[in-house]
């Protein structure tokens, strides 16, 4: 073995790129004398051809593993980095990179020269692959720089093999939040990987997917040195404590609401059975302090669920600091100016909506006839299917939106319902479509409070008592449908399993359905409504005053 010299009066081929100086030999590593001569001969000789085992082996490509989000899935991307200098003018970033990918470059060859390891001085070529999926996120920042470094003989050895990687880069090489981290865990333990290397924030994020070591690094150096086996990492751990948001969340008491027994009761059946639900009343009723209060009476998220609403919100980039597991079913509250792309995602680059971020809980549409027909009527798939489905020329992109519909209204256009004013009320109600009203479950009155209710001393209906109701229905239908649904979302299949009714019910509904006239989706959820009833009550089988009750709850279909 022996080093290559200098000799500018040695024109090599293009194909035996050799080192000249002793930086770039440091950089490149060594290389057989019987190449250097099988060069000589090519140079002299054009039809000599090497032997294999003459032929250049120097070590100019990496591949490094690392993701990119498509929604809220975890896509596997390979960076391939080649630093050798045949046919390059300029450096590159091929495979679809967005703006934000490309400048990474930049940011890349300061953070390696600030930490002072050598950079290649000619131009390479980065290839993201999959090449026909945009890449837009700087969490490539890391991987390329870990591939530049890889190529050029700063890192040794193939250790890099075992992780998926993933960070943005400052300048000086510390490593930033990125957005996905837990996604990221969870696509490295589905390509059985060893484990992730990923920035020192996002490190209790990732911790909570069990079966993949988790390894935060604060610095470019820090991994340079830990795939280099010059430092020694332990795997991030929990210590058995998962940070969970109910830990910073304030609960509100449903005994604070003056009045309003018949709204409560009516909240609580849909709790129950994560039915919809739609509030109808003049101002200043307590319609909003009322929504306001139903997180607080929900089951917390199973194990499951707090996986899928976590990943949402860990793609978004909306998770608390310090929080590593989402436990509380999430409320989301946007404005009746919102678009509906804001409200169930959309995009250039789709991204998921309102309706995903209230996955597993709550949409709180308030003063729901102020926002856009159009906008309203987007809501009609995903309240009926549970997911919200984004085409695109270049494909299509589901997000789960698994969410209870909490709607509050006026009566009419002034806020109150003045008798006789038939007209300015059905005026007022046409802003909402009958097939978007059939998917509300439950239509409810909120009348004013009257003023010896309003000034007692009687507490009323507390959040603990409506709770309880809840989990004793939960109970009941976790047993029914082994954890996976519930009555609100019961298909047809089981509708016909656990909603029979007696011969005095069908005559009952038939009657309701004569003078009121329900649809036959209407008749479905009047159906799911005494179901969830008959639970609360712990009834096996749905009783004429349980139908009765529910058939009450199709206010609009009643009244208006």
């Amino acid at each position: 073995m022996g080093r290559i010299d200098r000799n500018p009066r040695l024109k090599y081929p293009p194909q035996q790129v050799r080192p000249k100086t002793k930086e770039s030999v440091c950089r490149y590593g060594w290389v057989n004398v019987a190449e250097l001569s099988a060069a000589r001969r090519c140079h002299r000789n054009p039809s000599f051809v090497p032997a294999p085992s003459w032929r250049y082996t120097l070590l100019v490509l990496s591949r490094i593993h690392s993701f990119i989000l498509n929604g809220i899935d975890a896509l596997l991307c390979e960076v391939e980095v080649d630093v050798s200098q045949r046919g390059l003018e300029k450096t590159t970033i091929v495979g679809l990179a967005q703006t934000a990918v490309k400048e990474s470059i930049e940011r890349v060859r300061r953070a390696i020269i600030n930490g002072r390891y050598p950079f290649p001085k000619h131009a390479l070529l980065v290839n993201l692959a999959p090449a026909d999926v945009k890449k837009e996120a700087p969490a490539l920042d890391l991987p390329i720089a870990i591939g530049v470094l890889r190529a050029s003989g700063s890192i040794v050895g193939d250790r890099h093999r075992e992780f998926l990687i993933a960070g943005e880069l400052a300048l000086d090489g510390r490593v930033r939040k990125i957005k996905g981290a837990l996604s990221l865990a969870l696509l490295a333990k589905e390509k059985k990987f060893r484990g992730v290397i990923l920035p020192e924030d996002n490190g209790r994020e990732a911790a909570v997917v069990e079966g993949i070591e988790v390894y935060p690094v604060a610095t470019l150096a820090q991994a340079v040195a830990f795939l280099n086996e010059q430092l020694p990492l332990e795997p991030f751990e929990l210590d058995g404590e998962v940070y969970r948001a109910s830990a910073v969340a304030p609960s509100l008491d449903f005994g604070e609401v003056r009045g309003q027994e018949a709204v409560k009761r009516a909240i609580t059946i849909a709790c129950a059975g994560s039915h919809n639900i739609l509030m109808v009343g003049p101002p200043g009723t307590g319609k909003t302090m009322l929504a306001a209060r139903i997180p607080g009476i929900l089951p917390p998220l199973s194990r499951t669920e707090s996986l899928e609403t976590t990943r949402i919100y860990s793609a978004m980039g909306l998770l608390p600091d310090g929080i590593a597991l989402m436990d509380e079913r999430p409320v989301r509250t946007p404005h009746h100016s919102a678009t509906a792309q804001a409200l169930v995602g959309g995009g250039t680059i789709p991204r998921p909506g309102e309706v995903s971020l209230a996955h597993h809980g709550i949409l709180f549409l308030d003063e729901l006839p102020e926002f856009s027909r159009h906008v309203l009527e987007t809501l009609r798939q995903p309240i009926e299917a549970g997911e919200v489905t984004v085409a695109r020329v270049h494909g299509s992109v589901k997000f789960p939106a698994k969410f209870m519909l909490v709607a509050a209204m006026n009566p009419t256009h002034s806020g109150y319902a003045a008798e006789g004013n038939t007209r300015g009320r059905d005026k007022y109600l046409a802003k909402l479509s009958g097939p978007l009203l059939d998917r509300i479950d439950i239509h409810v009155e909120v009348p004013a409070v009257p003023y010896r209710e309003l000034t007692g001393r009687h507490a009323g209906t507390t959040s603990s008592a409506m709770a309880e109701h809840v989990q004793r229905a939960r109970a009941a239908q976790n047993k029914r449908f082994n954890g996976q649904s519930s009555n609100g979302r019961m298909d047809s299949r089981q509708l016909r399993a656990f909603c029979d009714l007696s011969d005095s019910c069908l005559l009952m509904m038939k009657q309701a359905m004569d003078e009121m006239g329900l649809s036959a989706r209407a008749y479905d959820k009047v159906r799911r409504v005494a179901r969830t009833i008959a639970d609360i009550e712990g009834a096996e089988t749905i009783g004429e005053n349980h139908l009765a009750e529910a058939v009450q709850y199709r206010l609009l279909d009643r009244k208006f």
